[in-house]
């Protein structure tokens, strides 16, 4: 008994260690490709991140039998998945555009807003209220990126207002998704969700970036020839995106929805930490104040809605 609860434990910590690897890893491979290596193109970035999701989603479901298989029952519920998947690919596409023009400390400052945008997404939608401590916590969240932004060396505007979008799509995603799927019989687990969604985010994105990203393809094939590198970069990149949903959802399963947002809150400082060790992104005493500040609110915040319930 006592074996079976060490490994237990033993595998919950990998679960979590491998969720920080892959959260974390993806993020600094898309800031490594987008700005260092110089490879600007963010939509097909996306593309390749959509293409395994979908392709790694179906083996996981189908094959492996991750979780069991959901189907999608009716038009209207088919429809309601697609809007998911074209806000859920917008998010990814303002956050990998963004970290082109902003280093990774910012972002995920800014990203650290998501529970304001939620409040707000959540109010507008039903006309949920929450208690008045829940609201009074999203002060330091938005005073710290207004304080962050003042303090930030490599501040772009158009990165920021990017990185603003992704962040209230990420948001809005998870709103909607309670306010459309809410019916048992159109519930759909994270996984199945998720494998429903990213191929409709390709059929977006495959579009999207031949009309904006002009001949992204032959640049592509162009610098592989040169350095083959690139391909296994992407490869790896977009495998790392799809373990990213499959760890959210396993740590989920294995510890509390709870754990996970906590996890979250640290995350975003451990990244912060390796990103200006990696990259050595100049960074402000201000900054990192307003940073601090925002991390802080995100807390109180958790806590708040714990206190609500």
């Amino acid at each position: 008994m006592k074996m079976a609860s060490i490994s237990g434990k033993v595998f919950t910590l990998g679960l979590i260690s491998f969720w920080y690897a892959s959260n974390i890893g993806v993020l600094l491979l898309n800031k490594y490709l987008l700005s260092n290596y110089g490879f600007r193109y963010p939509i097909f970035l996306t593309l390749c991140h959509m293409m395994a999701c979908s392709i790694l989603s179906y083996v996981a479901i189908s094959w492996l039998k991750v979780v069991p298989m959901q189907t999608v029952r009716s038009r209207v519920q088919f429809v309601k998945i697609s809007s998911l998947g074209l806000i859920f690919c917008l998010s990814v596409v303002g956050g990998n555009i963004s970290l082109r023009y902003l280093p990774v400390s910012f972002n995920q400052a800014v990203g650290a807003t998501t529970p304001f945008f939620t409040a707000v997404f959540a109010y507008l939608m039903t006309l949920k209220r929450e208690g008045w401590l829940t609201y009074m916590s999203l002060v330091p969240v938005v005073a710290g990126v207004m304080i962050a932004s003042g303090g930030e060396p490599s501040f772009h505007l158009f990165g920021f207002l990017m990185c603003i979008g992704a962040t209230a799509a990420r948001a809005l995603k998870t709103v909607l998704q309670g306010v459309l799927l809410s019916s048992e019989a159109e519930k759909l687990n994270s996984m199945n969700l998720l494998m429903y969604m990213a191929p409709v985010a390709v059929a977006f994105l495959l579009p999207a970036s031949i009309i904006m990203e002009e001949d992204v393809v032959g640049i592509t094939i162009a610098l592989a020839r040169d350095d083959s590198k690139i391909l296994w970069l992407l490869l790896f990149n977009s495998s790392l995106a799809y373990f990213v949903n499959l760890t959210n959802f396993l740590v989920t399963n294995h510890t509390s929805a709870l754990t996970l947002q906590v996890l979250g809150n640290a995350k975003g400082a451990v990244a912060v930490v390796i990103s200006i060790l990696i990259f050595r992104n100049p960074v402000s005493v201000t900054g990192m104040f307003g940073y601090s500040l925002t991390v802080i609110g995100v807390i109180l915040y958790s806590e708040a809605k714990k206190r609500s319930k």
